[in-house]
């Protein structure tokens, strides 16, 4: 028998088996009127009449419905009512500017758009055919009792379209299937150990790789789910202890900013020996590593994987052959990689770059043919990073080999930071590297060649990118140079460029 898979699978579960539990916890504060706490039968009915509400709007399977969100009640909801009846969710970056997320919205052809009110203002240029202002429940959900059209489950259609930053200028939208969702929301359930006794904290965007599937993961297993809107490190530790928060994933800088919240807590630091924090982006410093074991006395999980692998490739957990090593010793392993996740294979291609095959792997980029080929070249993924397997089967990643710079869990194409710099009038030559950082994992720096007779301070590049694009793509440090070497064919070499500031790093990546 072949059934085929659904996102609908995880929420007809929860309201099935955990109907009257709490679902999910909505941000008390927040521009919208807040959902408080709503029972996973409750989230089923939303679903179900938002679901309905696009069929009112005559928007049809397989059509795109855009959200720009910070993360909300409303946005999870989203993940069943559209991407769970057939439509496809663009889950966008609120960080992005009007422009970039215009550009998203009409490239993915999305009739539908979803916007948080803190931003509505700043995005009235941006429209589609259907415009809606998240918390204006009236035209977000039909009524009472409403029910959608059925459809008849494509587990090999796209669920989602999710934009990444990758060596173009401009993002690429990577189609999600039902089958990737599936896949990677059980993997990664069973490899991080969930149970309905877990209570998770949304520490990471929704719009980020759809949470890594957390929506998915924790409501088919009837999970508690707790909104958390803007990170905050005190804030995340005062939740941990209100809600019994037992699991989170995070990026790197959000561990550092719990890590430094914990030094002015009083009392026990709440979670200890109860909490999983599961990290991906680039693996923090060692000593970051060790300090959440030691300080927080929580566990620390690696993993790696990228918006296109849905996006669970390896995870690093501490197993029972590491016990009585010290916390320095465990903390030195699980910064690597970690080992292929159930379902995937990889190897290292004689170039040195990380290539995969699995159920996770995208179905290719939203209308960009050539791109989706050159990514799936031979039946394999093709990951852009460099890396290395040991005899053991652990992978650690050691350099990047394409233009992406992933600073605080966010990528970064250096080609569109590149193009920004380009535009200012005293830019004759520019390169934007990746360096070391102990906060973010890596941040952007900007090494500029002046215009003959020209001027321009470093704090008034910052502001041109500022301008031009989100702030999180701007350099935080320029650093002018008299010329940028060279190949014989005039091209730059980054990884020449960035050897002096990733010298004493056994990675080039962080």
């Amino acid at each position: 028998m072949h059934v085929p898979f659904s996102a609908s699978d995880f929420i007809n579960r929860a309201e099935a088996v955990y109907g009257d539990r709490p679902g999910i916890v909505d941000e008390p504060a927040q521009p919208a009127e807040s959902l408080g706490a709503l029972t996973y039968r409750e989230v089923a009915d939303r679903a179900r009449r938002q679901a309905a509400l696009l069929d009112d709007l005559g928007i049809g399977f397989g059509d795109r419905v855009a959200v720009v969100s910070h993360n909300s009640a409303r946005l999870f909801n989203s993940f069943f009512g559209v991407a769970g009846s057939g439509r496809v969710l663009v889950p966008v970056n609120f960080r992005l500017r009007p422009d970039e997320v215009r550009y998203i919205v009409e490239h993915s052809g999305a009739r539908v758009l979803l916007v948080d009110p803190e931003i509505d203002e700043s995005l009235a240029s941006v429209t589609a055919e259907h415009r809606f202002t998240l918390g204006d429940d009236e035209h977000l959900y039909a009524p009472d009792g409403a029910t959608p059209k059925p459809w008849d489950p494509d587990e090999t259609t796209t669920a989602c379209i999710n934009y990444t930053s990758g060596t173009t200028a401009r993002p690429k939208g990577v189609q999600i299937t039902h089958r990737n969702i599936w896949t990677n929301a059980v993997t990664f359930a069973m490899h991080a150990g969930v149970t309905d006794r877990d209570v998770y904290l949304h520490t990471l965007p929704m719009f980020h790789a759809n949470g890594w599937g957390m929506p998915f993961a924790m409501t088919g297993l009837g999970v508690k789910q707790v909104v958390i809107r803007k990170i905050d490190g005190a804030e995340i530790l005062r939740r941990v202890q209100e809600h019994g928060v037992t699991v989170m994933c995070a990026a790197p800088a959000v561990v550092a900013a719990v890590l430094e919240a914990a030094q002015t807590w009083e009392g026990e630091i709440p979670g200890r020996d109860r909490v999983r924090i599961i990290v991906a982006g680039a693996p923090p410093p060692t000593k970051t590593v060790a300090r959440v074991e030691s300080e927080l006395g929580w566990e620390f999980i690696q993993i790696y994987g990228l918006t296109e692998t849905s996006p669970l490739l390896t995870i690093n957990r501490s197993r029972a052959e590491w016990d009585d090593l010290s916390v320095e010793e465990r903390a030195s392993r699980l910064v690597r990689a970690g080992t292929p996740a159930l379902g995937v294979t990889l190897k290292v291609d004689p170039e040195g770059e990380v290539l995969a095959r699995s159920n996770v792997v995208l179905e290719g980029y939203w209308q960009q043919p050539e791109e989706s080929a050159k990514a799936l070249d031979g039946g394999w993924f093709h990951t852009g990073d460099g890396g290395t397997i040991g005899d053991d089967g652990y992978l650690t990643i050691s350099d990047r080999k394409k233009d992406v710079i992933i600073t605080g869990g966010e990528n970064v194409s250096s080609i569109e930071v590149e193009d920004v710099l380009f535009s200012h009038p005293a830019v004759a030559e520019v390169a934007v590297i990746g360096v070391p950082s102990e906060k973010w994992g890596e941040t952007i720096k900007a090494l500029v060649v002046l215009a003959e007779d020209q001027q321009a301070t470093e704090e008034e590049l910052i502001a041109w990118c500022k301008q031009r694009a989100a702030g999180y793509k701007a350099p935080t440090s320029i650093e002018f140079r008299d010329e940028l070497a060279r190949t014989a064919t005039g091209k730059l070499q980054k990884f020449k460029l960035r050897q002096p500031y990733w010298a004493g790093y056994e990675r080039q990546v962080n």
